[in-house]
């Protein structure tokens, strides 16, 4: 079974790299792509720009709170573009409030997942993301662009 590509849409850079480390490190054939804000990531997904050469990922790991263009944006824009909507999206956050949870799922959010404060804590729900759409889920297969 070949490792997801994956999409991480968050600007912090530490959690960025945790999030990296600890998908690389739970499935070594992981391949981790990083944008910082929801207008890269658009770009990234339409293959614009810097992007033209960019893999359509398998996963969408996104934060909500981003400058430019955040999560909520980042999120509507891909559901609501035929070409993406059927990539997975988990919305990979620090905030727990119900509205954010509420309007992610209205927004066709694939899952919420609150980002754990503990290192090993934040590790272990990574790697149970990646273990639950690598090997229980079954994934649309891209179209050949």
């Amino acid at each position: 079974m070949h490792g997801l590509q994956i999409l991480v849409v968050d600007d912090d850079d530490a959690d960025a790299l945790m999030i990296s480390e600890a998908l690389e490190s739970a499935d070594s054939s992981a391949s981790v792509e990083r944008v910082a804000d929801g207008r890269e990531a658009l770009d990234y997904l339409r293959r614009q720009g810097p992007y033209a050469q960019a893999h359509r990922p398998d996963l969408i790991l996104l934060d909500l709170n981003m400058p430019r263009m955040d999560g909520r944006e980042t999120l509507a824009a891909i559901k609501s573009d035929d070409g993406l909507k059927a990539i997975p999206v988990v919305i990979l956050t620090t905030s727990g409030a119900a509205p954010d949870i509420v309007a992610s799922y209205q927004h066709r959010a694939n899952a919420y997942v609150t980002k754990p404060f503990g290192l090993d804590d934040f590790e272990s729900t990574v790697r149970q993301i990646n273990r639950f759409y690598r090997e229980v889920a079954t994934l649309p297969q891209p179209r050949q662009a």
